[in-house]
């Protein structure tokens, strides 16, 4: 049997929950991140971008470098200036 790639934590699975991100979204950037970003205290952001009810979005993944990877939290940003890089 293979070890999962990530694990989901109970915040993270909350907050996408609260913030209306679907599992199945997560679960997409998290398996094929449309680029991967240096967040804090040795975390990255897994992001895509996404159309959630006909608005295009940023959700950002945010993952701890564990074995497996472990989403602490995730969330979505209309700010896609602010957190999509068109140079990676």
């Amino acid at each position: 049997m293979s070890t999962p790639l990530y694990r989901i934590t109970d915040h993270a699975r909350e907050e996408a929950e609260r913030r209306g991100i679907p599992l199945e979204v997560l679960q997409t950037v998290m398996e094929s991140p449309g680029q991967i970003r240096e967040a804090h205290s040795d975390r990255k952001a897994y992001q895509s971008k996404v159309e959630i009810d006909g608005k295009l979005y940023v959700v950002r993944a945010i993952v701890e470098l564990t074995d497996p990877l472990t989403v602490v939290t995730v969330y979505r940003t209309s700010k896609l200036e602010k957190y999509w890089s068109d140079e990676a």
